[in-house]
């Protein structure tokens, strides 16, 4: 198989083929980078003929390592088998095989953000801290930002002075992770680095193992990030990094831009390629993201350029005050509407959050349907929740978290009392909180009573898993405990929608299950660690026919045809914070060249005259990027005003169809997706067809339910297994 190369200018071609040693690609905003990655990966393969297991490629999102199978998929023709994963859940898989030789069980759980704050309010609790003082949320923030800029947590705690009771929450903290057989989302990064640390024969094991290494948005690595590459890299050197000092906008979480500065210095010998075409921008928007970002020092030195020339010019507007800046928005929109385009080709982008307050306000007003990124996603929705940690439970009996959550969950009566003196007997026990209540002999009568319906339901939940498939087992356990009627009676939310979002779930398992092809995996711990890890993930909810609207780190990697980038006003943005700190102000300049660089076709520049934020009203300035554009765009003339004061005249309002309600995107880790059947492909089982699975064999359709792409079918296979599958995604073929 020969790769096409025709299609990429020199200076990708260049990146494509220069496989040997490191190598920096600065790939600039909208320069088809991601092409690069992928076709490097394919020339690898085809040209070069290193084996896929040999390659492996690392990425911040789920949804750009899903783009990247696509197109690696594509352009070899099959599932190449390379390891290409987030930061997050490379080292997820790779600790589930070797963790054990840091003393952990491979069936450890991995907390999210509630998972975390739960465990540390037991924390206060048990150190009887101050929690005005000392909060869930303020101490998670504290240690994630010490494990993100440090490998060694503790001791970045102590150098920054941190107060003696932080330290000794955040020891306390550990222990009772490890206690519970688990660990948060910075901690798969730091247990990765202390197993290559502490065990050289794994390290070598892996360094042989990956021959190629390719990180993609190498500028976004933190500490413990760039320390497990370069520990993997060191002995072969094939290592490509790809991203862009100038979209380098999160230090505050960690991100340290020196790693891509220095790469040359870290790697004696790299060459350096650079991606400066746009493929995305028309001339007019990239000139004014190149008069900003030239203002910045610590950067190298790239221009961006386009053979998309006589673009739209840029719109820069002045409202007199934030509602008409709004309104000018508004109205802008349903011109565009009128004129043929989809409410979603349209992006409104502010700095912070406060801002989509009045935006939010005066879109309804227009009956302008929206979208506000960073809502609840469907694995973080409640119920969703609840089901998963009955299951986490089931996976890891020590999970403390899990437990706490779900022993109410239907309502059983057990209070502060009976879950006082469980704790008080698991900590004296030195077990888990599950263990206890399996175990209940030193418990007095009348506690060990509320907590026996509990055991007895899970205890025949170990009994039945493993006999059914996986989704019906996990909906009889739903059954089993009352979980449908406690839905009704909860008053919290909609019981449809609950009721749908669980077995939306229950559906996910099934087709989960169906394309899971390790046969000497985990079922439910590879289930487990997809969930955990796409619940940390950055997740765009991309529903047709919604103004998208976002803050403008949510919009980095994102493109719109027209864009409004809103309140550029000195102290807003660039923030006030960033005045007086030359770090600071580079990176609040980065963000405006991404949030510039947003724009395909149309770009809009908004700020007001005065804004009411924060519960303040203030006068304010043009922000000081909208200057360094200098002549790339034309500042509003007195006429603006009067323009700004038009009122919010009653508007034809054109909706757009109701979009598809959102059910989370199908995310796997280890195992290969079946891929979905158009609908007019669908065949129509009947009972008695005998078919074909990719992983069972041959089989007999016993039962369907439903018609066309809604059917469930239920299969026993010659080798006894039955299985129940959803018709759309089942990689079914029908023998003759």
């Amino acid at each position: 198989m020969e790769i096409d190369l025709t299609k990429l200018n020199q200076p990708q071609r260049e990146a494509v083929t220069c496989t040997e040693g490191p190598l920096l690609v600065l790939a600039g905003a909208g320069s088809g980078k991601t092409r690069v990655l992928t076709t490097r990966i394919a020339y690898l393969i085809a040209e070069k003929s290193v084996a896929p297991y040999h390659i492996l490629a690392l990425t911040f999102t789920n949804k750009a390592a899903k783009e990247m199978k696509e197109r690696v998929q594509k352009l070899t023709g099959e599932d190449a088998g390379v390891w290409l994963f987030t930061f997050h859940g490379f080292c997820a898989r790779l600790l589930s095989m070797e963790i054990d030789a840091l003393g952990y069980d491979k069936r450890f759980s991995i907390y999210d953000e509630d998972d975390q704050q739960s465990l540390i309010g037991h924390i206060i609790k048990d150190l009887n801290l101050n929690d005005k003082v000392f909060s869930k949320r303020t101490l998670a923030g504290i240690f994630s930002d010490a494990k993100n800029h440090s490998l060694r947590p503790e001791e970045f705690l102590r150098q920054s002075y941190q107060p003696r009771q932080v330290l000794e929450a955040f020891s306390l903290y550990q222990k009772r992770l490890k206690e519970a057989n688990a660990l948060d989302f910075d901690d798969l990064l730091l247990k990765t680095i202390e197993l290559f640390e502490k065990r050289p024969d794994v390290l070598a094991k892996y360094r042989d193992h990956f021959r190629y290494i390719l990180v993609d948005e190498y500028q976004d690595t933190n500490m413990a990030q760039y320390h497990i590459v370069s520990l993997l890299a060191r002995e072969h050197r094939n290592l490509c990094v790809v991203g862009d000092d100038d979209q380098s906008i999160y230090g505050w979480r960690g991100a340290d831009i020196r790693n891509i500065l220095e790469f040359e210095k870290d790697f004696p010998g790299a060459r350096v390629v650079r991606l400066e075409q746009n493929y995305r921008s028309t001339d007019k928007i990239l000139e004014a993201a190149n008069r900003v970002i030239e203002n910045n020092r610590g950067r190298k030195d790239k221009r961006l350029w386009t053979e998309k020339t006589d673009g739209f010019p840029i719109t820069v507007y002045e409202g007199r005050t934030e509602r008409e800046e709004a309104v000018y928005i508004c109205d802008r929109i349903l011109n565009g509407r009128r004129m043929g385009s989809r409410y979603d080709s349209f992006a409104i982008l502010y700095r912070t959050h406060a801002q989509s307050r009045i935006l939010e306000m005066i879109l309804q007003s227009y009956s302008i349907p929206y979208k506000v990124y960073g809502g609840t996603s469907f694995f973080n929705r409640s119920e969703v929740k609840d089901v998963l940690s009955y299951l986490r439970l089931l996976s890891n009996p020590n999970d403390d978290v899990a437990f706490t959550r779900i022993i109410n969950v239907p309502r059983r009566g057990i209070g502060n009392v009976a879950m006082d003196e469980l704790r008080a007997e698991a900590q004296q026990r030195e077990l888990s909180l599950f263990a206890v209540v399996l175990d209940p002999q030193t418990l007095s009568l009348r506690t060990r009573a509320k907590f026996a319906p509990f055991a007895h339901i899970m205890e025949a939940a170990f009994e039945d898993y493993g006999k059914k498939t996986f989704s019906v087992f996990a909906a009889d356990l739903l059954k089993r405990i009352g979980y449908d009627a406690y839905l009704k009676e909860d008053k919290k939310e909609n019981y449809e929608v609950r009721s749908e979002n669980v077995k939306e779930l229950l559906g996910y398992m099934s087709e989960f299950e169906s394309s899971f092809d390790d046969p000497d995996g985990d079922l439910l711990q590879s289930f487990l660690s997809t969930v955990a890890l796409f619940m940390n993930a950055d997740n765009v909810d991309e529903q047709n026919g919604c103004v998208n609207l976002m803050t403008l780190h949510a919009a980095k990697g994102l493109e719109f045809d027209t864009v409004f980038l809103c309140g550029m006003e000195d102290g807003l943005f660039p923030s006030a914070q960033s005045k007086f700190d030359p770090e600071k102000l580079e990176e609040e300049r980065r963000l405006c060249y991404v949030g510039v660089t947003r724009a395909q076709e149309k770009l809009f520049l908004t700020y007001a005259g005065s804004r009411m934020l924060y519960g303040q009203f203030t006068a304010s300035q043009p922000s000081q990027f909208l200057r360094e554009m200098g002549d790339a765009i034309r500042m509003p003339g007195g006429s603006s005003r009067e323009q700004a004061a038009q009122k919010a005249a009653p508007v034809e309002s054109f909706h757009a169809q109701t979009p598809p309600v959102h059910t989370g995107p199908q995310v796997f880790m280890g195992t290969k997706p079946a891929t979905p059947k158009t609908v007019d492909k669908v065949l129509d089982w009947k009972d008695g067809d005998r078919v074909r699975h990719a992983i069972f064999g041959e089989g007999v359709i016993e039962n369907v339910e439903g018609k066309g792409p809604s059917q469930i079918i239920r299969v026993r296979f010659k080798n006894g297994v039955e299985k129940r599958l959803t018709a759309l995604y089942a990689p079914l073929t029908r023998l003759e």
